[in-house]
This record gives C-alpha cells, sequence and structure tokens, in this order.
C-alpha cells in the first residue's frame, strides 16, 4: 500500500512540494527539507550559532546565567515552575536583574513574560503562581505571568475532576525560554528534576533574533488569550477577549487559531521576503547592498549552512502543523535511512505506529524503562502508570515481531541509576551517512496528548555542516549509549508483570496520558 494515499486526505491543503526554482546557493542535501518553508517559517542562520546541551546542570546554569545578561527581553514558556530552592534561585535571578535594569536607567527596558500551565501552576497550596507573585507585584510594569487554560475543560467537567487529574484534559506544554537574541528550546520544564536527575534534550540558538522575535510573538499570542495574573494571586482575561472556560468554545477556538496563525504567517512572509531579497535578487550589486546593510547593523553575518523550522501543534485550535511534517518525515524516508526516535513516554498515536511499521527506514526507538519513567513511585492510581506503558510497549513489540520487522524496526530502553528520562525528539540518517542532517527537538512526545490535547511547539533543525551533523550524533549516541535493546525475554522479568486490571484499562485511558 501506499503511505502517501493513507496521508492526502491531511496533508491535501498545504501540499509540501516546491515551488520556487532551485537556489543554486543552497546546498542540495538540505534543499530537500524546504518543502517545510512551505508550512512555516524558514530561518537561515551559521551553524556556528547553534550550541547542543548534554546534561541538565549545564541547562540549570546557562538559564542562570542568560537571565543575569538579559538586557531586553525574557520570554519563558513551560508546563509550570516548581517550588524548590533551585526554581527560587530562578526567580530571584529574574529579581536581581529587574532591580539592575531599573537602578541603571531609571526606567527599565526589560520585560519579563511567563507562560505556563494554569491547572498545572495552580496545583497545591505553594505553587507557581505564589513563586512568581513577589515579581509581579515588584515590577507590576515590567512582568507579565500568563496562565494558558484549555477550553476542553469547562462545565460540569471542571467542577467534577480533581486536582491532578483535571490536567488530563490539555496543557500548555511548549518549552520555550530566550533571553534578548538567545533562544533555547528543550522539552524540560523549570523544575529541579529538570536541572538536576531527569535527562533531557537542549539545544542553544545564539544570536538569532528574527527566531527569538517568532517566539516572543508566539509566547504572546498564547499568553493573549490566556489568564491573565493579577497581584493578589486572581486571574482575569484580558479585556476583550473570550473566556476560555466561560465563554463560547468556538469562539475563543477561532481566536487563538487566528492569533497564533497571524504569528506564523507574518513571520514566514518576512522571512520569504528576507530569503528572495538575499539569494534571488537580480539587481546588480545587490550582494554589496546586503552586506553594507550587514555591516551597518553589527557586522557581516556567516552564510547560512542551517536551517530552522517552528513546527507547532495546537489541535485544540485546529492547528496541525508538527503533526503534518513529522508524518511527512517518517513516510518520505527512504529505504536504508536512519531514524532514531526518543519519547519519555512510549504511546504513538496509531497513525505514526503504522508509518513506522509500514514504511521503508530504519527505526531506532528509543524510551524509558519502567524504573525511570516519571511516574515510577508515584502515590495512587499515578503508580500504575509505568506498567500501562510496559503493556503499550509489549503491544507494539508484538506488532513488530508479527510483522517480521524486527531487524528494521528496533526498540531500546533507557535506564540509569537515580535518574528519570524526559528526553524527546528524533534524529534522521539519511542513506549512506553516518551523521544526522535534520533533528525535531522541543516539547511533543509523538503521542496522542501531543498531536490532540496539549499545545505543542519543536523546530525541525536541518544542517549541511559537518560540526553540527557531529554534535547531533554525539546526543544521539550519548542518549542512547545508556540504554539496552528490548527483546521478548524483556516482558518476562518479574518487574515487567502488568496486572489484568491495568491491560484491562490502558485502552479506555491511553489518550489521556
Amino acid at each position: 500500500r501506499s503511505s502517501w494515499l493513507l496521508l492526502a486526505p491531511l496533508l491535501t491543503p498545504p501540499v509540501p512540494v516546491i515551488t520556487a526554482p532551485p537556489c543554486s546557493l543552497c546546498p542540495e542535501g538540505a534543499h530537500r527539507f524546504q518543502w517545510i518553508r512551505n508550512l512555516v517559517p524558514e530561518f537561515g542562520i551559521s551553524s556556528s550559532h547553534v550550541k547542543v546541551l548534554s546534561s541538565p546542570a549545564e541547562f540549570y546554569e546557562l538559564l542562570k546565567v542568560q537571565i543575569k545578561t538579559a538586557k531586553q527581553r525574557v520570554v519563558m514558556a513551560s508546563l509550570y515552575l516548581g517550588t524548590g530552592l533551585l526554581e527560587q534561585e530562578l526567580v530571584d535571578c529574574l529579581e536581581e536583574t529587574l532591580e539592575k535594569s531599573l537602578q541603571a536607567t531609571g526606567s527599565s527596558d526589560l520585560r519579563v513574560s511567563i507562560l505556563l500551565d494554569y491547572t498545572r501552576g495552580s496545583r497545591g497550596r505553594k505553587n507557581s503562581r505564589t513563586m512568581l507573585l513577589p515579581l509581579l507585584q515588584r515590577f507590576p510594569e515590567q512582568v507579565r505571568v500568563s496562565l494558558f487554560h484549555t477550553p476542553n475543560l469547562r462545565g460540569l467537567l471542571r467542577l467534577l475532576i480533581p486536582e491532578r487529574f483535571n490536567e488530563t484534559i490539555g496543557l500548555q506544554h511548549i518549552k520555550v525560554y530566550l533571553f534578548d537574541d538567545n533562544v533555547i528550546l528543550s522539552g524540560a520544564n523549570l523544575s529541579d528534576l529538570y536541572f538536576t536527575n531527569r535527562q533531557d534534550r537542549y539545544v542553544l540558538l545564539q544570536d538569532s533574533p528574527e527566531i527569538a522575535d517568532f517566539f516572543t510573538e508566539l509566547v504572546g499570542a498564547i499568553g493573549d488569550v490566556s489568564l491573565q495574573l493579577q497581584r493578589d494571586d486572581t486571574v482575569q482575561m484580558m479585556e476583550g477577549m473570550v473566556h476560555p472556560y466561560q465563554g463560547d468554545k468556538t469562539a475563543y477556538c477561532e481566536i487563538a487559531n487566528r492569533r497564533v496563525m497571524e504569528v506564523i504567517n507574518s513571520a514566514r512572509t518576512r522571512q520569504e521576503l528576507l530569503h528572495a531579497k538575499t539569494f534571488h535578487s537580480s539587481q546588480e550589486g545587490s550582494s554589496l547592498l546586503s552586506q553594507q546593510d550587514s555591516q551597518a547593523s553589527g557586522g557581516l553575518r556567516p552564510e547560512p549552512d542551517t536551517w530552522i523550522y517552528p513546527l507547532i501543534q495546537m489541535k485544540p485550535f485546529g492547528i496541525q502543523i508538527d503533526e503534518m511534517v513529522t508524518e511527512t518525515l517518517l513516510t518520505e524516508a527512504e529505504r536504508d535511512a536512519r531514524i532514531y526516535l526518543t519519547t519519555g513516554y512510549f504511546n504513538l498515536t496509531q497513525a505514526y505506529m503504522d508509518l513506522i511499521l509500514g514504511t521503508r527506514a530504519e527505526y531506532h526507538i528509543l524510551l524509558a524503562s519502567p524504573e525511570v519513567n516519571g511516574f515510577f513511585g508515584a502515590k495512587g492510581v499515578a503508580g500504575a502508570i509505568p506498567s500501562a506503558y510496559v503493556y503499550i510497549e509489549h503491544q507494539f513489540y508484538s506488532e513488530v515481531c508479527c510483522l517480521h520487522q524486527q531487524e528494521r524496526v528496533q526498540l531500546q530502553e533507557y535506564s540509569r541509576a537515580g535518574w528519570t528520562f524526559h528526553a524527546k525528539g528524533l534524529w534522521l540518517y539519511l542513506a549512506g551517512s553516518d551523521l544526522p542532517c535534520l533533528t525535531l527537538i522541543g516539547s511533543p512526545n509523538f503521542g496522542y496528548r501531543s498531536v490532540h490535547r496539549d499545545l505543542e511547539a519543536q523546530v525541525a533543525i536541518v544542517t549541511e555542516n559537518k560540526a553540527l551533523q557531529q554534535q547531533l550524533h554525539r546526543e544521539q549516541e550519548q542518549l542512547y549509549l545508556c540504554s539496552g535493546v528490548v527483546s521478548s525475554s524483556t516482558f518476562e522479568q518479574p518487574n515487567r508483570y502488568v496486572k489484568l486490571w491495568v491491560k484491562l484499562v490502558t485502552p479506555l485511558i491511553k489518550n489521556f496520558f
């Protein structure tokens, strides 16, 4: 069967074909992915501006340094902010930077915008909101805290579902941390575990004003349709904005769709004009003119050899860009290409599973062993979630075996004493290549929640630069080194025993975690 036929209904509106003539200055290997710019803005940067981080401690130290040196803007989007000492130190860094900014100029140019999820950020008496209130009270003109509330949690459902369980309906799951023109993309939240012993992925895009502007606008757009935290710990919507759970759901979602798509489309138009000016202008002397423009704005920029594509998924608002691009990448992966795909929560959508099992590329899928699952040892019903993931994994492995695909599709489990596993994304190695030319990094887990319930964002990084490809390859190798290959005997181990009630309940609730 043809996978393209299966995808046709989904991909019909924005057909991923290159309509522009091939650019002689664009490397051929990178050019094969430039169909993505038909859907989202394409940002060309130098690979020297990209740094791949490897550890939680490195991520935490970078956050603090970036906060302390920020002059114009700090924009942070996360699921939540934790309440421990390490998180308090981050808040103290923000306070110190805001204070210095005020003292230096009398009226600070620095603006801080924080976007979190309402339900997760409000959990417990001491929570993300109470952590941020002192900042809001002391710097009301400079600090904005937005709390996204899913429009799907409303009415009787909102009244009946208790705390923690209400987070299963839908969340703000985007993780972006930007400071002036430096952007960190990650799957990590702002919590002590993610700063110490919870393995994730992190990439720093340095001196990238266009990308920083895009994510500032994106976080601002979601912030505009979110509840605004007030100095007395109450929340209210911006004037004239439809309420997410008290107002009309359709009207709210239409407004949110329009705001987010305006950000995507306006950035796409800007980047297309920039691309046309840079690469396709046939006017004599245009190269000299662009050099003079670059010199006037602070020096010549290196020739782009790396392209960044932001992929947004917000199904509640009818935005499915990340899903379309991911499905197309999986569909188009050629024979002998290798895809390394990792997720902390192995619960692939049926579409992703069908593509992995029905296409030609070689797959190495890294997932969490039960002991490094974030829910391992949790109290109550949540404590059974690792067993549910084992059951889902076993079902998928059985299907791989039934189709005699064990050589082509390999499962590997991350295991590391004293650590948990939260890394997500993929690396694509073209046929015959020992290095990846594309990676996806950000918040999505490739599961039902990521595709259908939550607000997600990641970037596709495409590069022709060997040094950056080697950075990405080392990142992949480092993660997979801590893993063992899954076989039939894996599920015979005592810690893989799944109780009957978990097997019965998992199909009913797998779309919620």
